[in-house]
């Protein structure tokens, strides 16, 4: 029997809704525009994976393009891009729904709209298009791994690891890939194994602010406060690194009460 049956059960009880609950991976995966909206980590072109400094102006800039010439993807691309980074997810949907029927066979542009449906919760039929964004013989890494994270928010972990797996072959220790992996096992009730993963991901990219908040929150949930708060700042100005471990704390204290809460309804 256990000497901590408490500290054990309350981290039980966490990493329970954590599996259970979409909008907890969602804030796990950090913040990589100005909307906590990306559950797909890096996908398409390498402009895709570099936020704006001011995306709400992108959005004015590309809606007027957009109208001009709705079906152009490239526009659509990059409107459907600020408008989801602006928290605009629905609407980015319309644009890059539209866009994909007139451009049906633009693999950039349905792994575009896939991702957007993963962010507004179309976590089905996200999967169904981003399956069409790529083919086996010419696989791509990114997409994979937004497969695999779209299958984490349906619950099925199992084969999301099978798609981290697959895009590892092609680029292993790809942080990005390392980082969706942890949070896997973080949602399939895996501590250690997504510890490991994540400490990982960590050493081979320490500047990426997403890697190092996955691994911080759990750290936190195995209970070592200390250690994720050193983490979370390292490499940050003090006024940021301040306002990411309140957050980190804000984040485990909602989702704590929420897990007592659910524990005393049963």
């Amino acid at each position: 029997m256990s000497r901590h049956p408490f500290k054990q059960g309350r981290v039980a009880r966490l990493v329970v809704i954590a599996a259970s609950s979409a909008a907890f991976a969602l804030s796990l995966c950090g913040c990589q525009t100005t909307a906590s909206s990306d559950i797909t980590g890096s996908l398409g072109d390498k402009a895709e994976a570099s936020p704006s400094a001011d995306p709400r102006r992108d959005v004015d800039t590309y809606r007027e393009r957009y109208r001009a010439n709705p079906k152009d993807p490239n526009v659509a691309l990059q409107y459907g891009k600020a408008l989801r980074a602006t928290g605009e997810r629905s609407q980015a949907v319309a644009v890059l729904e539209q866009a994909a029927i007139a451009n049906p066979k633009n693999k950039a542009l349905l792994a575009g709209y896939g991702r957007a449906l993963a962010d507004n919760g179309n976590f089905q039929q996200a999967f169904d298009v981003l399956n069409q964004a790529h083919s086996p013989e010419d696989p791509d890494w990114r997409i994979l791994s937004a497969q695999g994270a779209v299958l984490d928010q349906l619950g099925r972990y199992d084969e999301a690891k099978q798609y981290y797996a697959s895009a590892l072959k092609i680029v292993p220790d790809e942080p990005s890939v390392l980082s969706n992996l942890g949070l896997s096992y973080l949602l399939s009730k895996d501590l250690a194994k997504a510890e490991e993963t994540l400490r990982r991901a960590h050493s081979l990219q320490k500047s990426d602010p997403r890697v190092r908040m996955n691994l911080a929150v759990v750290l936190s949930l195995e209970g070592r406060g200390t250690e994720a708060e050193g983490i979370v700042k390292a490499e940050l100005p003090p006024e940021e690194a301040s306002a990411k471990v309140a957050e980190l704390k804000r984040l485990l204290t909602k989702k704590e009460a929420s897990s007592e809460r659910g524990a005393r309804a049963n």
